[in-house]
């Protein structure tokens, strides 16, 4: 890789049909250290269990034998249920979040990343993007008593899908990103303009993708890998770059056989 620094890396939910002792062995197996996890298909955490109990399931991670660097913690069940740009649910979700970095920790996971929200009924973006900074200052309070790095990834269904909202909300909370270059250039951004977020980017994914594709196969996309090592190495990032092709109703992205 380009970027030598960097850590190569790639997640539990891009091989939905394996348990999560299968996605370790076929991540050690390729020759990929680290492995991200989250609540997702086959190789879903307990959330329930770590919510409860996050010693427990920590101790269940850590045996799986590889490196897991970061957490993907959904409040609700959906990507709009408990959103952070939804008023009223702070209070609950920080309880959530307290649970998940203790966890984090105990497992030696270095970030956890949450989504920023979505407009709610009766917003609009710069309202989302209020609360959600709003909710964010505070768990970023919370994650600065931990070990494991909040970051929160701007997403095709978010409030947050342009380079300058996303902006606008690190700057606004302090909170940095999740960078996953491949949801800009799905709604038509150009590479340059999402390159001033890999200053702040806390984990990165990696996929192809094209204007109105959030995968594409990688011959046929358009991001250019080399420049984007080249820039994530001028802004310092030395972190974990996760490969997340996924196969999931999510933007139509059934056609790679994971």
């Amino acid at each position: 890789m380009a970027a030598s620094q960097m850590k190569l890396g790639t997640t539990c939910w891009t091989m939905p049909a394996c348990s999560l002792e299968e996605c370790a062995g076929i991540a050690k197996a390729l020759g990929i250290p680290a492995l991200d996890i989250g609540y997702f298909y086959a190789s879903a955490l307990d959330k329930q269990a770590l919510l409860a109990d996050p010693l427990v399931v920590a101790d269940k991670v850590k045996q799986l034998g590889i490196a897991t660097p970061n957490l993907y913690h959904l409040f609700g069940d959906t990507l709009d249920g408990r959103n952070l740009a939804l008023p009223g649910t702070l209070g609950d979700n920080l309880k959530d979040l307290k649970q998940a970095l203790t966890f984090a920790d105990a497992a030696d996971v270095g970030s956890v990343f949450v989504l920023p929200g979505v407009v709610n009924p009766g917003q609009s973006r710069m309202d989302a993007l209020k609360v959600s900074a709003e909710s964010l200052k505070e768990m970023k309070a919370l994650a600065d008593d931990h070990a494991a790095n909040l970051c929160f990834e701007p997403h095709v269904h978010s409030f947050a899908e342009s380079p300058d909202l996303a902006l606008r909300l690190v700057e606004a909370s302090g909170v940095g990103v999740c960078l996953d270059y491949a949801h800009f250039t799905c709604l038509g951004f150009t590479q340059d303009q999402v390159d001033p977020l890999a200053a702040h980017a806390v984990h990165v994914h990696l996929r192809q993708a094209a204007p109105g594709k959030l995968q594409e196969k990688f011959g046929y996309g358009t991001l250019n890998f080399p420049a984007m090592f080249a820039t994530l190495k001028e802004a310092g990032y030395t972190g974990q770059i996760a490969i997340e092709p996924v196969h999931q109703e999510y933007m139509n992205t059934w056609f790679d056989d994971n």
